[in-house]
């Protein structure tokens, strides 16, 4: 019962802190932007103002919407993202604090690849249930990004539990602790280090497609499709959809430091952070955990946005179709090559 209460609380604390900090993501977005382009930028705090002004703002729903549908998938979208990221980051955080037998096969990441779908798919419901034009070119396209980015994810996903499975089969290979366990870099050789950086480089690619970011925002396209699928949201509507943005910025940047950098502060250092008596680790373990996410949104996401314009949608299918998948299975081959040189 106790483990229970412990977890229902921490769940509502990471999604509390995930609006906050996701926010705060976007916030040092905008202004790193602007820096780059020589222009002033927003404050930090521009977003929150943003989230405000929409919640205080009218709802308006369009005459020819299907109602229950177009009201329900920013809910939707907004407790898919949170579930998403609890599922993802829980488990690492429970670890890290020392529950290593509650979580040692919880996070599956098949279910995360999953899970990633729904918000996606919530928008595009949405978006055809609006009645617009606009919005319906922004759901087709935002179908053709969601079915073209899951096969990478999957191969980086199934390369990562072949991975494990070779490392020690006694654990889980699919679940996130055992990521944690066994990071990706450790005990390879060149070939696999290759391969790792192959698969690394479509997580990079797949990052700014999942979250709808230049060049990969052809579902909003603000000056082709008029935002596209959010066209005719408005109010606390359309606040649910950037909470949900916000909150899903966090899970995917969470994945990414799950699968890539995992290491901790006592695995980095070899010793824990003790001052006094009180141990600082797992607050230092925190501290690092969001540093990573914001050196990983900013090259993947802001530096990216800032140096390129947006593709066509068929250049994306092709990206990912061909050249993702196929970056993803040479890495997943080279990885595999790497383990059967090292056993042999």
């Amino acid at each position: 019962m106790q483990s229970i209460v412990v977890l229902i609380a921490a769940s509502i604390l990471i999604f509390v802190l995930s609006i906050y900090v996701g926010l705060f993501l976007k916030g040092i977005d905008r202004k790193a932007a602007a820096y780059y382009q020589s222009r002033i930028g927003p404050s930090l705090r521009q977003p929150f103002w943003d989230l405000k002004k929409l919640m205080l703002k009218q709802t308006i729903i369009p005459e020819n919407a299907v109602g229950w549908i177009f009201k329900g998938a920013p809910a939707i979208s907004l407790v898919s993202s949170a579930v998403l990221l609890i599922y993802i980051v829980m488990p690492y955080f429970m670890y890290l604090a020392g529950y290593h037998d509650f979580f040692l096969y919880a996070g599956d990441i098949i279910l995360v690849v999953y899970l990633l779908m729904i918000p996606a798919i919530a928008m595009v419901a949405g978006g055809f249930a609006s009645g617009s034009p606009y919005a319906s070119i922004g759901a087709q396209r935002e179908m053709v990004i969601l079915m073209t980015t899951e096969l990478p994810l999957a191969i980086i996903a199934v390369a990562f539990a072949w991975k494990v499975s070779n490392i020690d089969p006694r654990i889980a290979p699919f679940a996130l602790v055992s990521f944690s366990q066994h990071p990706l870099w450790i005990g390879m050789g060149p070939l696999g280090i290759m391969g790792g950086t192959m698969l690394a480089i479509t997580m990079a690619v797949i990052i700014p497609a999942e979250l709808a970011k230049i060049p990969f925002d052809q579902a909003e396209a603000e000056t082709e499709i008029a935002d596209g699928l959010l066209a005719e949201y408005s109010g606390k509507y359309l606040a649910f959809f950037h909470l949900a943005d916000a909150v899903k910025v966090l899970a995917i940047t969470s994945l990414a430091v799950i699968l890539f950098f995992p290491q901790g502060v006592k695995e980095l250092c070899g010793c824990s952070l003790v001052i006094g008596s009180v141990d600082l680790t797992l607050a230092a373990d925190i501290l690092l955990f969001l540093l990573k996410h914001v050196l990983i949104y900013f090259f993947t996401v802001t530096t990216v946005r800032i140096a390129m314009a947006r593709f066509k949608i068929s250049h994306v299918a092709r990206i990912f179709v061909i050249g993702m998948t196929a970056t993803s299975l040479a890495g997943f081959f080279l990885i595999y090559l790497d383990t059967i040189i090292i056993k042999f």
